[in-house]
């Protein structure tokens, strides 16, 4: 958990982001973005009963690669020695029924989990300022590479590999000797599932990155509100995802997670939370129209994603709604029966 505010208390550090409520609407969990941690909170005595650090997420394990330059003029999905702070925007939560046992029938105890879009976000003002980019920390803020920890430090800092990538100078100097050991970025460019406890159950790893990569390579790592931008934001927490929500379709659970930069809607089955997959990319963005502002560029920077039951829906179809931020529009998808 993150307390790095000058001189604050808890009380005056933590940042609350977003709400998801339980099913039995008995707690509420809270996304405390810039402290990478959650709370918990119970509704009825309106009490804080805990919070939880959600930890890093090692960049430097297979599945978990990510594109780090936005100067290499290339897709470059590959492991690094980074640790990415998960800073969830926007959470959701889901209940699922666990068997009771070998051999007995019906369905167990029911477990709440939460899923987290790990967009990640920083402190940048004018008092104070977290962010620094790798290849500066020596210009910046006196320190360099520990050359045990990194003895390839010359290679890393050049901008083609990790030298453009943003991190946080709070952390990483652990005994302030002016040695760098570790590497903590901001956000875990995926989204995550995890139980009531705060414990990580599943992550995404680095599949947004090799999706948008495999379907729309050539507008890759876009920024939200520039076109003809492939690799923009590698650098800087790459896709974003921003937004998260979850429905209930055939008896099976999924989520939705909006990219914030770009843009577009991930689908995934999380009927087992512990073995989630894939099912579609959508993305109504059309990345030839040279003005972004004109109507025809579609849908930027999706912010919030509003799931409607079949049941409550106009036309009888589960559908989902969609707020995009810089384009300023609304849509709506119908979720395909078929699925």
């Amino acid at each position: 958990m993150r307390i790095f505010g000058p001189n604050a208390t808890v009380a005056q550090d933590l940042e609350p982001e977003y709400v998801g409520i339980d099913a039995d609407g008995k707690t509420a969990y809270v996304a405390l973005q810039e402290n990478n941690a959650l709370a918990v909170v119970d509704i009825k005595s309106a009490k804080v009963r805990k919070i939880i650090a959600l930890g890093f997420k090692d960049h430097s394990v297979a599945g978990n690669e990510f594109d780090a330059s936005n100067k290499d003029d290339a897709i470059n999905i590959q492991s690094w020695p980074v640790l990415g702070m998960y800073m969830p925007d926007a959470i959701a939560t889901y209940s699922v029924s666990g068997a009771k046992g070998k051999g007995k029938k019906g369905k167990g105890k029911t477990k709440t989990y939460i899923l987290t879009a790990n967009e990640g976000d920083s402190r940048d003002y004018d008092g104070f300022g977290e962010e620094v980019r790798i290849k500066d920390l020596e210009e910046d803020e006196g320190k360099m590479l520990d050359p045990v920890v990194f003895p390839n430090a010359a290679d890393l800092i050049l901008e083609e590999n990790l030298g453009r990538l943003k991190i946080t100078n709070t952390l990483g100097d652990a005994n302030d000797d002016g040695f760098i050991e570790e590497l903590y970025a901001f956000g875990a460019r995926s989204f995550s599932i995890w139980d009531d406890k705060g414990n990580l159950v599943w992550d995404s790893g680095s599949d947004f990155e090799w999706i948008t990569a495999n379907l729309i390579g050539a507008d890759f790592s876009s920024t939200n509100d520039e076109n003809d931008s492939f690799d923009n934001r590698s650098d800087d927490k790459g896709p974003e995802p921003e937004a998260v929500t979850v429905g209930e379709i055939d008896d099976r659970f999924y989520a939705f997670i909006g990219l914030e930069r770009v843009g577009g809607i991930m689908m995934y089955d999380i009927t087992d939370p512990k073995a989630p997959f894939f099912v579609t990319y959508v993305n109504n963005r059309d990345f030839s129209v040279a003005d972004v502002t004109t109507p025809e560029a579609g849908d930027l920077g999706p912010e919030g994603i509003q799931f409607v039951s079949a049941s409550d829906s106009p036309n009888g179809q589960p559908l989902i709604i969609v707020g995009n931020e810089v384009s300023g529009t609304t849509t709506v998808y119908e979720i395909s029966p078929t699925l």
